[in-house]
């Protein structure tokens, strides 16, 4: 997996990726997935952006994306986000800063 992918970002720096958002502000991302599937019997996956403090010492919230992929299991779902460019994640970013509440 090529290290511009999601996954292939933190497999070869064991870490998760980081990004500054629209708003100026320091983001890590994280993938989330369903507990339970839906009703097609399908597991959402989507991608939660931590935001951190200017030090970067303690988290001040989050901003989330809709589900942006699916999968027959949970590892499935979140192969899928793993694969996304590490543009389209950022862009990603930048659309949940848009929709977010804009009272921190």
């Amino acid at each position: 997996m090529s290290e511009f992918t999601l996954g292939g970002y933190m497999q070869k720096h064991d870490r998760a990726a980081a990004f500054g958002g629209s708003d100026g502000q320091a983001y890590s991302v994280a993938i989330y997935v369903e507990d339970e599937p839906d009703v097609r019997g399908l597991y959402g996956a989507a991608l939660l952006f931590v935001r951190w403090s200017p030090g970067g010492d303690r988290p001040l919230g989050h901003v989330e994306t809709e589900t942006l992929a699916w999968g027959r299991t949970p590892a499935e779902a979140e192969s899928r986000l793993t694969a996304l460019s590490l543009y389209d994640v950022k862009a990603a970013l930048d659309e949940a800063i848009v929709r977010a509440p804009q009272s921190w």
